[in-house]
């Protein structure tokens, strides 16, 4: 189906496409876990069947895979074999499935292409998630000015959304468990294909999941605690950031520090914000991309386009399960090892607001119905120029169960270079557990401790 024909399937629903404050009709509400799934997309598959119908996902450790939470998921569609591949000859062929910024990613390199598989619907999450969902679709509320939501908690606040500000907000406070700790690794990579390796050790309170609150208002105004910690390289480690991360950012920004090992010293870093460039970014990515996209949505007016089918990165396990230097490569990721599956998205165009200033002129972001994640971005610069392809590989952690991100990947067009993150190939296994973790560890004085260790 194009996306003019699933925009008008949206609008049959029974509400707009644009400008909704408030929670969706109650007859619209009550579909929730019945044609539509508990996640509020869509519960059937497609008219040519290339989209099966969601049937649950993975809520459980398949039995054709051995789990060892020492390792990286295993696949569990490691026997299947890709149906075709799309390249700059054949995309036409494939409409407007192939998206915008993959089809510049094709323009730009050669190499570039995309090996299509079976679509799985795989995303599945923990009952109480659903739960909350369904409160949510009745009374989750953005605030004044869409700064912030209100009453929703736990899951998605908009798991139904009827305008583009309500799918942001469900992307950012989306379901990510409540404490977890990681490793990973970001590669700023050349032209050539060289880069170096930094590590990043980090965790997070996610206080929207907190199984104690009822609504959001029972968070004093925190949607979640943060702090990464960079191990290596050597001139980089020692390097702390801690953030306090508000539901509400226009009652309050967003509040972070920053340790300094060459100061000894922590201060206040309102740089970690907006389109100042990212942590371990070397430049190749903002602060706000960070995590698909995160923080306040105030410099950007957002539109809700529509839900339409696309080709997106799914079940991406492969691409974990490999070092390296097999993954990495000149101009983009070795696409041998990156799967990519037909999928329903909600389309959402974000544009920069008069007498405001933002690197980015324009965002056109595509969210995955069945998470609410960010699968794909096209950014664009202040001449209206596509400027740089942000791709998040999305796949099922059946051990939590959750649906989340395997990798974020920043391409820049223009200077050929990219930004590979969020990669955990050769870390150890995220910690969704970690029960461990408390307010108390979140504070400046905190994390000058762990910056002078």
């Amino acid at each position: 189906m194009h996306l003019k024909t699933l925009t008008a399937t949206v609008l049959a629903l029974g509400f707009a496409s644009t400008g909704a404050l408030a929670s969706v009709p109650e007859d619209v509400a009550a579909r929730m876990g019945q044609d539509l799934t508990p996640m509020g997309s869509e519960r059937a598959g497609n008219a040519d069947g290339s989209i099966p119908a969601w049937t649950g996902g993975i809520d459980t450790v398949p039995s054709n895979v051995t789990y060892d939470p020492s390792r990286p998921l295993e696949n569990p569609y490691a026997g299947e074999q890709s149906m075709f591949t799309i390249n700059a000859g054949n995309a036409d062929q494939y409409g407007d499935a192939v998206l915008n910024g993959y089809r510049a990613m094709m323009d730009r390199y050669g190499t570039f292409e995309m090996n299509v598989y079976p679509t799985h619907r795989s995303c599945a999450y923990p009952d109480f998630v659903y739960e909350a969902n369904a409160r949510n679709a009745r009374v989750g509320t953005l605030t004044a000015g869409g700064g912030g939501v209100s009453e929703a908690i736990m899951g998605a606040p908009f798991p139904i959304p009827s305008a583009g500000l309500e799918q942001v907000w469900d992307h950012t406070l989306r379901y990510r468990s409540y404490a977890l700790t990681r490793q990973f690794a970001a590669a700023p990579v050349t032209p050539s294909g060289n880069y170096v390796m930094t590590i990043v050790q980090d965790d997070a309170l996610l206080m929207w999941s907190d199984p104690a609150a009822t609504r959001a208002e029972d968070l004093n105004n925190i949607s979640l605690y943060y702090i990464s910690s960079t191990i290596a390289p050597a001139r980089a480690a020692g390097s702390v950031i801690l953030v306090h991360e508000t539901i509400d950012q226009q009652a309050m920004p967003r509040q972070a520090w920053q340790y300094s090992p060459g100061t000894r010293r922590v201060r206040r870093a309102p740089n970690i914000s907006y389109d100042n460039p990212g942590t371990n970014s070397d430049g190749l990515s903002t602060a706000d991309a960070f995590d698909g996209y995160n923080g306040s949505p105030d410099r950007f007016d957002w539109r809700m386009v529509g839900k339409r089918e696309a080709f997106i990165a799914f079940n991406t396990y492969d691409a974990q399960l490999v070092p390296y230097d097999d993954l990495i490569g000149a101009g983009h990721l070795n696409p041998d090892h990156i799967r990519y599956e037909r999928h329903r998205v909600w389309q959402v165009e974000a544009t920069l607001r008069p007498n405001t200033r933002h690197v980015y002129s324009r965002r056109v972001k595509y969210f995955n119905e069945d998470s609410h994640g960010l699968a794909l971005a096209e950014l664009y610069d202040s001449r209206g120029e596509l400027w740089r392809v942000q791709e998040l590989h999305t796949l099922q952690y059946y051990n939590v169960p959750l649906c989340g991100s395997g990798g974020e990947i920043v391409y820049d067009l223009q200077n050929g270079r990219y930004l590979a993150l969020a990669l955990r190939n050769e870390e150890p296994p995220v910690d969704y557990f970690a029960e461990a973790l408390t307010p108390a560890r979140y504070t400046p004085s905190a994390i000058r401790i762990m910056g002078t260790r």
